[in-house]
């Protein structure tokens, strides 16, 4: 599977603001995502909304809650967990968020390129 590099996975603070970039879905459209840490961990959505695919973040790449606790949308208010994506309240409990494969080595963040929905 081919690779893509993000950037460096420095730029990544825990709870931090959000890495954003674009990904190309199965029918060609460019798509925005972002890439955040959280827990030690990397994890990267499609950055559209599960009850309305509008993007998360007003200000770019702050897709966390005031408590730094819950990606928030926004617009809606909906909260997911970040560790999965799973939207926990607000117009679309149980939906998730599109999950991309991100992996980190030699200091950079990578996006492992597929086709996406």
């Amino acid at each position: 599977m081919a690779e893509r590099c993000l950037g460096e996975t420095a730029q990544l603070a825990e709870r931090g603001l959000a890495l954003r970039f674009t990904v190309t879905d199965t029918h060609g459209l460019t798509r925005n995502a972002f890439a955040l840490r959280f827990g030690g961990r990397v994890y990267a959505y499609l950055n559209e909304c599960a009850h309305i695919p509008i993007e998360l973040d007003f200000n770019p790449g702050d897709v966390l809650d005031i408590s730094r606790e819950y990606l928030v949308c926004s617009t809606h208010g909906a909260y997911y967990r970040p560790q999965t994506g799973e939207c926990l309240g607000g117009p679309c409990p149980g939906r998730r968020l599109v999950a991309l494969p991100v992996v980190e080595h030699d200091g950079q963040l990578w996006l492992q390129e597929g086709h996406y929905q």
